[in-house]
């Protein structure tokens, strides 16, 4: 077996994402300590250590955020050569990465990003009811 099962909830809400933004080349879903909840990459990228990466760069920018204004981070964009990526904060315990290619429109994609982030937190997080 090669890990934890995919979250389907947060699977089906990064499939919708990538079907609202044609431009996104890849998305994923890491718990801040870098483990893989879910992911839709391409398959030349390894998910378990883009999780990784994903909860280094995450912590960076929540550190800088911090010393820098006093405040929580909410996301941080990466411009490549060959495309972007955006991390976005999932509450406290997890992080939306996006990959998209060159000359996304960034804007759109976060206008469409930014409510997936917060439906999978809401996903992510315990709910008091139990039924």
């Amino acid at each position: 077996m090669s890990g934890p099962e995919p979250n389907t909830q947060v699977l089906m809400e990064l499939k919708a994402l990538r079907d609202r933004v044609p431009q996104l080349t890849g998305t994923l879903v890491a718990s801040t300590d870098g483990l893989l909840i879910a992911h839709d990459l391409p398959a030349h990228i390894e998910p378990a250590g883009m999780a990784a990466l994903t909860a280094a760069q995450l912590s960076l920018s929540h550190r800088l955020a911090v010393t820098a204004h006093g405040g929580g981070f909410h996301e941080v964009v990466v411009h490549g050569e060959s495309g972007d990526v955006v991390i976005y904060a999932v509450g406290w315990t997890a992080s939306l990465t996006v990959l998209a290619g060159p000359g996304a429109n960034i804007g759109r994609l976060h206008l469409e990003s930014r409510p997936t982030a917060r439906a999978i937190a809401e996903q992510l997080t315990p709910s008091d009811n139990p039924d």
